[in-house]
């Protein structure tokens, strides 16, 4: 992609489109988890890891504090890198019988998703973002 065209769509609508899609497994993941802490706390246990209610919090905090910064594009870049560092080592953890089926797929949904972070490291927040916003803000108060 030429650099008008990457510029065209970094002023576009996409990236924040694409932020909330991706946003929203964590934002919906971590609300079922602090609607429903006892069967997140269980499974963490079924897997061996110790103090699973603190892994509970750190997992709600991390999904819904992360994914609603994502979706308003909030320090976007460290935030996408921060989920995508969750979602691989959540697919290690807990999604690793990669005999079964149905814990394939979700290991790959958890790759999939910190590839799709990852483009987001990579080209940013876009210009429909709170990072957008405070960048034009500096550049008017320079001028």
């Amino acid at each position: 992609m030429n650099t008008t065209a990457t510029q065209a769509a970094n002023q576009s609508a996409v990236p924040a489109i694409g932020r909330v899609l991706l946003a929203a497994i964590f934002i919906f993941s971590g609300l079922g988890k602090a609607l429903a802490p006892a069967g997140t706390i269980g499974y963490i246990e079924s897997v061996g890891l110790p103090f699973a209610t603190l892994g509970l919090i750190a997992a709600v905090a991390i999904e819904l504090g992360g994914g609603v910064m994502l979706a308003l594009g909030v320090k976007t870049r460290l935030v996408a890198a921060a989920l995508a560092a969750f979602s691989v080592v959540t697919a290690l953890v807990f999604h690793n019988a990669l005999g079964d089926q149905n814990q394939l797929i979700h290991f790959m949904k958890n790759i999939a998703m910190a590839g799709g972070l990852l483009q987001v490291v990579a080209f940013g927040a876009g210009a429909y973002s709170v990072d957008a916003l405070g960048a034009r803000k500096s550049t008017l108060r320079a001028a």
